[in-house]
């Protein structure tokens, strides 16, 4: 079982996301602490990329901060190498295809590695695609996580008996941002998942308040949050940690609750 999976062992789990380097290093440093110290079962850390296609204007903004002030592959790699020296729980980068091919996807993976990172999310890297980058993934043991989206339909059976690590459920059409309300029949994608993989699968694109994350986690196996954490980012700037240590500990008792309710408690 990788760290990845062993973190839903328990119970469900919720996933915070960052992007690094807004509005600094530093900040970002001392927001992964706290997210991990007040219930983050696995952080997505965000490497910026000037054209994000499917972020929304929460985060796309956010990766224009982080590249105004000079964040760059290498100034992350080193911050999460810092940040290993304390920080066990999984590490998971998320990033666009361009940023790994420009890097070298081999010099990429090795440096994953000896990082501790645990995976890795590609959002315009179709499944099909996948092979540019699974083998250099498999050498290094970094997982590729696989994204369902509700377009996938017939493909969901297929990608969901290769996926790895965990299954991030695409909550809606269109990019990432908060999202009063989620239409979409995230019970019948789940149904699917479990019917040809045990791996975990965890729901994104959209969520930001307890009721959200309480009621998505309940059907799935865990509640991803981004947006929600960047507008905190966003209005607190450097003094932004506090404030995201207490919302991370609210939507993690909000996940702990869907837990209780399904009978499995982390």
């Amino acid at each position: 079982m990788s760290r990845i999976t062993d973190a839903f062992k328990n119970g469900k789990a919720f996933i915070p996301f960052i992007t690094c380097g807004d509005p600094d290093l530093d900040t970002t440093a001392a927001a992964v602490r706290a997210m991990a110290e007040n219930g983050a079962d696995i952080i997505e850390l965000g490497i910026p990329f000037s054209d994000p296609t499917a972020e929304g204007p929460v985060i796309q903004e956010a990766n224009v901060r982080a590249l105004s002030v000079g964040t760059t592959t290498d100034k992350i790699f080193q911050l999460v190498r810092t940040l290993r020296a304390d920080v066990k729980i999984p590490l998971v980068f998320m990033t666009y295809a361009n940023v790994v091919f420009s890097y070298g996807a081999d010099k990429f993976f090795a440096a994953c590695k000896d990082m501790q990172i645990d995976g890795i999310i590609i959002p315009d890297l179709p499944y099909e695609e996948r092979d540019e980058f699974l083998p250099a993934c498999r050498k290094y043991g970094v997982e590729l996580i696989s994204m369902i989206a509700p377009t996938s339909e017939e493909r969901i059976d297929m990608i969901a008996k290769e996926a790895e690590g965990f299954i991030y459920i695409v909550s809606s059409l269109g990019v990432t941002g908060t999202r009063g309300q989620i239409t979409t029949d995230i019970s019948a994608i789940v149904e699917r998942i479990r019917a040809v993989t045990d791996t975990p699968c965890a729901v994104g694109f959209g969520i930001s308040t307890p009721e959200q994350a309480e009621k998505f986690a309940a059907l799935s196996d865990g509640a991803i949050v981004g947006s929600a954490v960047i507008k905190i980012l966003d209005k607190y700037g450097k003094d932004a940690p506090e404030h995201i240590a207490a919302y991370v500990k609210e939507m993690k008792q909000a996940v702990n609750s869907a837990s209780e309710r399904t009978g499995k408690i982390n």
